[in-house]
């Protein structure tokens, strides 16, 4: 038997309505959907969520409407708790406690974290342990050692390296079974191979989500000024689409596979689920059940 590649899904907050129109049909015509992958999780941040990270986050649904849709379709949900510059007084925030101890009293699946901080995974691993814990590429892991090294962190179920490892094949086939199992590869990055402001880009969203009034992160990346383009993620160098999974990753033992968008609109999050989920013959049908639901609306 083939192994699944399991995908990881940006939005748990911020897309909660398209989710809400989408798992049905997820549910209802697996015909329409490759049998070859399935839904993980679902990861993402509310607004004003000062642990948040990666990206500003600006979801409003309801934590308990969020947390039952997931338990429902039996998919994680993941909290984006990658704030790479929280001090000790940021602990106590109690939004951000009161999503812990909602999301940890669920375990059928367990619900994660997204985290960046090693101050932070020790008091949640203490405070509410039914969670466990994704190493966020917020990190920026761009040596192979260091990447080596996380996936060697007991505290990890998963690791996301930086997107410049995608396509490191010789190095990937060296590890180890089980740490080919904890990486989780970001997919659909658009971002410039170059760039050498990643990390400096995700620091400046952890000073917004502290509440600090700080200027934009502007990008000097070719492109830049275009904003993300899934066509231009697909010419990335270190893009993974289906055929790169089922040729090159499964076989190798990696299956699990991050999507970006969390900061993008819910029309192009729609887009990147019909690629990676969606046979061709059934993209179109799964479009007009989206976009002519009379209470979703897409722009």
């Amino acid at each position: 038997m083939g192994r699944t590649a399991h995908y990881h899904l940006p939005g748990l907050f911020e897309f909660y309505e398209l989710y809400r129109a989408f798992l049905p049909l997820y549910r209802s015509h697996r015909d329409w959907f490759y049998d070859w992958c399935d839904i993980a999780s679902l990861y993402g941040a509310p607004a004003d969520c000062l642990w948040g990270g990666g990206r500003v986050g600006g979801g409003e649904a309801d934590p308990r409407d969020v947390l039952a849709l997931t338990q429902e379709y039996g998919i994680s949900a993941r909290l984006t708790f990658s704030n790479s510059l929280l001090q000790p007084e940021h602990l106590a925030d109690p939004a951000c406690n009161a999503l812990c101890r909602l999301f940890a009293a669920c375990n059928s699946p367990a619900s994660g974290v997204i985290v960046h901080s090693d101050l932070l995974l020790d008091y949640i691993k203490r405070t509410y342990p039914g969670l466990y814990f994704v190493s966020s590429t917020t990190k920026v892991l761009t040596d192979f050692p260091a990447l080596a090294a996380e996936t060697a962190r007991p505290d990890f179920r998963y690791v996301v390296p930086d997107f410049r490892l995608n396509k490191a094949f010789d190095q990937l086939a060296a590890l180890s079974p089980a740490q080919r199992e904890k990486l989780e590869f970001l997919c659909n990055e658009c971002c410039w191979v170059g760039c050498r402001d990643r990390k400096a880009c995700y620091d400046t969203v952890s000073r917004r989500n502290l509440g600090l009034n700080v200027p934009e992160h502007h990008c000097a990346a070719p492109n830049a000024a275009k904003g993300y383009r899934f066509s231009l993620a697909m010419e990335n160098p270190a893009f993974i689409g289906t055929d790169d999974i089922r040729a090159r990753y499964l076989p190798m033992g990696f299956t699990n596979f991050k999507i970006e968008g969390r900061g993008l609109g819910s029309a192009v999050v729609l887009e990147f689920l019909l690629y990676y989920l969606v046979k061709p013959a059934f993209q179109l049908r799964v479009r007009e059940e989206i976009y002519l639901d009379p209470m979703l609306d897409l722009f």
